[in-house]
């Protein structure tokens, strides 16, 4: 394998960044200098033998167009995709020609063959995914890399047969840094203060301590304490503590 300076530049800018924003804009324009000018990047932490979990909890990165990205993922596309699938059973690269071979031998469900039909019409035929190792049955991580509409996907196995060490090592790298940086869905932003507390509660700390560390009364802990449940929407606060870690929203450093 053999790594640019810039791309060796690119890898040490990635593992600087402070943010989930910085790393995808950095990621976005690398993967366009190899042709894919669209991703989406997927990863949960709540899989089940029968569901990825709620989508609410997804870490989900995408530069799409918004209405491509609200049928697949908000009507919930992605359930029938080929590519998905091939991802859930899976661990590294896949050739989307793949989907071509399985449409032209009739190895599709109609609801497989609808998405097709929807990729098609959005401009979204050739590429690749790069599905990441997984360290938990219940986490699975993925990532689909959308080709520039006017390359043909024998032209994408091309820069791939040329590049394709080098475009998964860059992809694994962003996909385990993404684990270590705060990443908060929608409405699920918890405030200072109920950050604070959860984290004291981390450490093993009663209502009567937190109180007195944070200078506040106990009704006013439970308060807060509350309040975060329902912004992560758990219904314990030791589950709000797991899913505030799996977030990054405690113990850390304030980016300025």
């Amino acid at each position: 394998m053999v790594i640019s300076a810039d791309q060796r530049n690119y890898l040490i800018e990635l593992t600087n960044a402070l943010s989930v924003e910085m790393l995808w804009d950095m990621h976005c324009r690398a993967m366009n200098a190899f042709g894919f000018d669209r991703l989406i990047y997927g990863f949960t932490r709540f899989r089940t033998a029968n569901s990825l979990g709620d989508p609410n909890d997804f870490v989900l990165l995408s530069n799409h167009a918004t209405n491509y990205t609200e049928r697949f993922i908000g009507e919930g596309h992605y359930h029938h995709a080929t590519m998905v699938k091939w991802a859930l059973e899976n661990e590294g690269s896949c050739s989307w020609s793949v989907v071509a071979d399985m449409m032209q031998n009739g190895a599709m469900t109609d609801a497989e063959r609808r998405v097709v039909e929807y990729n098609i019409s959005m401009g979204v035929t050739a590429g690749y995914t790069v599905s990441f190792k997984s360290i938990s049955a219940r986490s699975k991580g993925a990532i689909a890399l959308t080709a520039r509409r006017d390359m043909t996907q024998d032209e994408v196995d091309e820069v791939w047969g040329k590049h394709g060490d080098t475009i998964t090592l860059m992809n694994n790298l962003v996909h385990l840094k993404i684990l270590t940086l705060p990443y908060i869905p929608p409405n699920q932003a918890l405030t200072k203060r109920q950050r604070e507390a959860l984290e004291w509660v981390g450490d093993g700390k009663t209502m009567q301590d937190i109180a007195q560390i944070m200078g506040l009364t106990q009704a006013t802990i439970e308060k807060h304490l509350r309040l975060a449940r329902e912004a992560l929407n758990v219904e314990t606060t030791a589950q709000a503590v797991m899913k505030a870690a799996f977030q990054n929203q405690m113990f850390v450093l304030e980016v300025s």
